[in-house]
Formats: C-alpha cells, structure tokens, sequence
C-alpha cells in the first residue's frame, strides 16, 4: 500500500506544474468573467442588448456554445466560462493520462516499477489516483473563481463540475490511447482526434436546430446539457460517469495484458523503412514535429477564419458603452469596427505563436530526457548544428502559423466584406512574430543554462507578460510598469500601423539570447529527469 501511495504522488507531482497552471487559468477565468459581466452589464437594458445580438449569433456559439440564460450573471457564466473551460478540461484530462501511463513506460520507468514489488493493477490505480487529485485541484480552483466572485456556493459547485466533467471522459479516451498507441506522440494524436470529433459534433448541434440530438453524442455536449443555473438537470451526469468508468475499465484490462513498452496498434518501427527527412538532424527534427506542427497549423487556423468570419458582427454585438471603453483603454483601437475586433484579436494569436516556441524548446528538452542526444552527439554531429538546426525550425513553423492565421483570417473576413486586404493581414501574421521569437530565445537562453527548469521559465515568462498586458492597463499602473511586457509593443495591425523600432528591438535581444544558448549549449553537460 505504502509504495502505491508512492507512485501516486510520484505521478502527482510529475504533472504538477501542468495542473496548477490550468487551475490558475480556470479560477481566473471564474473570477473574471463573472466580475466583467457585472461590470459591463449592470442594466437590464444592457444585458438584453447582449442576449438579442450574441444569443442568435452562430459564429459566436463557435467558440462557446448554445446560451440558455444571458439576463443573470450565473447563466451567462454558464455559457460564457463553461463553453471554452469545458474543452480545456478535456485536454487537461488527456494529457494527464498520455503523461501518467504512456510517457512512463517511453521513458523506461515504468519496467522498473514492475521489476519490484508492486503488480501492474496496483500502478494502474496509482496513475488514476494521481489524475483524480489533479481533476479535483482543478474543480476547486473553479469553484472557488466563480465563489469568490459573488455567484452562489451550491451554484457555483455545480458549474465547476459541469466544467470539469469533461476532465475524467478524456482521460479515459487518453487512458486506452495510451493502451492501443505504442509510443506518447501517437496516443496524444488519437487523444486529440477524439477531443476534434467531439468538438464538431458540438459545434454543429450548437449552430443547427435540426442535428441538437448530437449534443447528446459529445462529451463536450454533456457538460452543456448539465444546464447550471439554467435549469439543472443533474441526471445528465450519468452519461459521462458511465463513460468514464467504461473508458478506464477498458484501460485497464488491456494495460494488465499487454507487453510493457508496446501497444495494440503496430509501432512505426515495424513498418518498411522510410529513410526520407532521415539526411541530417535538423531534417529528422522536422520528421518528429511535423504532426504537432500540423495541428498547430490547422488549430490556428481555423479560429482565425472564424473571427474572420464574425468580425462584422462585433458591431451590433450589444457591447455596453463601459465594455467598449475598458477594451480601447487596454487596446488603444476600437473594437466595433472589423480592422479594430481583427487587430485585437491578433494579439492572441502573438501568444499563440509564443507558446508555440515555448513548445519547440519543451520537444527540444524531451529528446535530452529521453537521451537521444547521448547517441546523437556520439556521431560527427555537432551540438551547435543540432539546436541552430532546431531554432531554425522553430522560427519557420512560427511563421507559418503566423501567415496561415494571416491569410485564413483574411479569407474569413473577405466572406463577409469586412474591407481588410490581403495584404493587412499577411502583415498581421508576420506582426506576431517579433515576440514569438524574443520569448523563444530567452527560452533557449533558459534550456543552455537551467536545462531542469526551462520549460516552466519559458511558459511562465510568456504567460506572466501576457496577463500583465491584459490587465495592467485596466488596473491604471505606471506606464513605465505597463511597457514592460513585449506585448504592449505590438502594433495591432490592421488598426495600428506596424511598430517598427519595437519589433526590431524585440527581434535583436531574442537574437542575442539564441547566439548565447548556442555557445552556452556547446559546452555544458546533458542532463537527465
């Protein structure tokens, strides 16, 4: 008993900076949300402005679902919180058990747990404990953002779960890809494909009265027909129950049979060989990280053809007169017009692309935990090749995506004449990769000098700068304090023109920090978990 409770925590506090960061984001977005509508909609009036222009607006149940009570500030966070938290939740719940139980035995440690005293069920059960303190680390965190900001406990108990019940149905989905899928990458596909189809299938009973049956067909769906605040139906929870515990049964009993180290599914290194992007390393890095570029790529995507979509709707959103003023203060364009919603918008698609970077240098990390470069360096390979190789690679998908978003966005908003040219929005997307590239070199910076903990600099830098931007403005501090973050240096194109004296400050200081990881990378030790 006393070593299961061992892995547990072990496996607990491997995904801890995971866990805590998504219980941040949930309890800020319970509290804010909450605080933000009373504060923008103190009025009647005003609120049923909002629930005539955004209630029947299709574009906009895109992103958060089908809205059954815009009048009260409990029904609007239902819908406003609850639709996007909901999927957060799902991928919460899948990368926690991707990492619980494939990336283990990848990484070698699961044989040597085995090798003792402990059976495998016992280690299964161990990982499930350790998710379930993850998921409800995270249903307190919610309850407590939505408690604190003034909504009824029993109520906002109830909206926390209805949020968080996605949590154990994906990690049951992440659990069995984690039994079929013979390496971590190939179960976090599956689990992704299963997260996209369940979003698809809400999307299209959201925006479609005929096919509203689908809702009952998706994860995704159960959490909204959970209807907290707006005419419970607390029977709804036995679907995902039922689920889940199928999932996880399931799991289970193929983990208790198979191979340790295999899955279900051939592993790739059964197929013929395939010697293509196999010529050097940075082509083999290519190799690795074209699937997550992908879905970068079509993630990204696809939100900015939606605000493409609905950036000439933004004007009769019913936005109050005090919303509207909150966000010029914070963005310094208005966003009622298609240019000014576009270019606000854009400055999530900078984070987008900073995270991106954030995650190459994670990649990066992984290859060194899992000591393929002790093998790799054993070659005539040198390491300066190696990470200018995988920078390199970093810049090109960041471009990228930030082009693709650039373009589709345009193609969005063409379908609606919203009057932004082509030519505006490749200018917005190359506008993001300023700060993209400064974040990934003091990120590199971080990996060459502090390799245990560069991952949680690199996100923690990106993510305290983007808060510090979204609320220092409103929180009325210094503008010397505000200009700290690099996203106040960003021209929100195509409302603002391109700040080009910034841009070039942030590209030169993420230069120098890349050339300094270089040389620092050359000559300091590989280090392992």
């Amino acid at each position: 008993m006393a070593a299961a409770e061992a892995i547990a925590r072990r496996a607990f506090v491997d995904g801890r900076i995971r866990t805590l960061s998504f219980a941040y984001l949930f309890a800020f977005a319970a509290y804010a949300n909450v605080l933000g509508y009373r504060s923008a909609y103190p009025a009647l009036s005003d609120r049923l402005a909002l629930a005539h222009s955004l209630g029947r607006n299709d574009a906009v149940r895109l992103f958060y679902g089908k809205p059954y009570d815009l009048l009260s500030v409990g029904g609007y966070a239902a819908w406003r919180v609850g639709g996007v938290m909901a999927i957060f939740a799902a991928v919460w719940g899948l990368l926690a058990a991707v990492r619980a139980l494939r990336a283990e035995e990848d990484a070698g440690r699961a044989e040597l747990v085995l090798a003792g005293i402990l059976a495998r069920r016992s280690v299964y059960l161990s990982a499930l404990a350790a998710i379930a303190a993850g998921a409800l680390i995270l249903w307190l965190a919610t309850f407590l953002g939505f408690a604190i900001a003034g909504l009824p406990v029993g109520g906002s108990a109830y909206l926390a779960l209805a949020i968080l019940v996605t949590a154990p149905v994906f990690a049951g989905i992440g659990a069995l890809a984690s039994q079929l899928a013979p390496t971590r990458r190939i179960a976090i596909e599956l689990s992704s494909a299963a997260l996209l189809l369940s979003f698809l299938a809400r999307v299209v009973a959201d925006t479609s009265g005929q096919l509203e049956w689908l809702r009952w067909v998706t994860p995704l769906g159960w959490a909204e027909e959970l209807r907290p605040f707006t005419g419970t139906r607390p029977a709804a929870l036995l679907l995902p129950v039922a689920t889940s515990a199928l999932l996880l049964i399931a799991a289970g009993a193929i983990a208790l049979r198979r191979d340790v180290g295999t899955g279900l599914l051939p592993a790739r290194e059964d197929a013929p060989p395939n010697p293509r992007l196999l010529s050097s390393p940075t082509a083999q890095t290519l190799r690795s990280e074209r699937g997550s570029l992908l879905a970068w790529l079509i993630g990204s995507g696809f939100f900015a053809f939606i605000i493409g979509v609905i950036s000439t709707s933004i004007s009769s959103a019913g936005l109050s007169g005090s919303v509207q003023r909150q966000l010029r203060q914070v963005t310094g364009v208005s966003i009622i017009t298609p240019a000014g919603y576009i270019g606000f918008t854009f400055i999530f698609f900078v984070l987008v692309l900073s995270l991106f970077a954030c995650a190459q240098l994670a990649a990066a990390r992984n290859a060194e935990l899992d000591q393929q470069l002790e093998t790799l360096f054993a070659l005539p390979v040198s390491r300066i090749r190696w990470l200018v190789g995988r920078l390199a690679l970093a810049i090109a998908g960041a471009a990228a995506i930030g082009l693709a978003a650039g373009v589709l966005a345009w193609a969005g908003a063409a379908t609606q004449n919203a009057g932004v040219s082509l030519a505006q929005m490749l200018e917005a997307g190359a506008n993001c990769l300023p700060v993209a590239l400064l974040f990934l070199g003091l990120g590199a910076l971080a990996y060459a000098v502090l390799p245990r903990a560069s991952s949680g600099i690199a996100y923690g830098l990106v993510i305290v700068a983007f808060v510090w931007q979204l609320f220092g403005s409103v929180l009325s501090v210094p503008k010397w304090a505000l200009e700290l973050t690099p996203f106040a240096h960003v021209g929100l194109i195509p409302a603002q023109a391109f700040r080009a004296g910034d841009a070039a400050v942030m590209l030169a200081i993420g230069l120098a920090a890349m050339l300094a990881a270089v040389w620092l990378f050359r000559a300091r030790d590989l280090s392992g978990p």
